[in-house]
């Protein structure tokens, strides 16, 4: 049984037992969430979707850490004009650790 979920304004495919990084989700490490922002719910050649939430279908999830990406390297140049710009971004994530699909 697979999920697509919506947080942080992306577009998750999730299984159970499955560790994704997510945008930051305020919550402690350890602790339970419940991700009730499901757009399909499929197990095998059966598919659900949602319009655009499927009604009563839950995704269970554990906080396992919070930390940051790699970092991304920004360099802006502007030829012949004396002008160099070099900024550097770490974007923060929380994992998760997936537990159980209720549809």
């Amino acid at each position: 049984m697979y999920a697509v979920i919506k947080t942080g304004g992306k577009q998750y495919r999730v299984v159970a037992g499955e560790k994704i990084k997510v945008e930051q989700i305020a919550a402690d490490v350890g602790q339970e969430i419940v991700i009730d922002q499901v757009l399909a719910v499929g197990t095998g050649a059966e598919l659900m979707i949602g319009t655009p939430l499927v009604s009563g279908a839950t995704v269970k999830a554990t906080v396992l850490a919070h930390g940051k990406h790699d970092k991304l390297h920004i360099f802006k140049m502007r030829r012949r004009k004396h002008y160099q710009k070099r900024q550097g971004h770490r974007q923060q994530f929380t994992e998760l650790q997936i537990g159980v699909i209720a549809a």
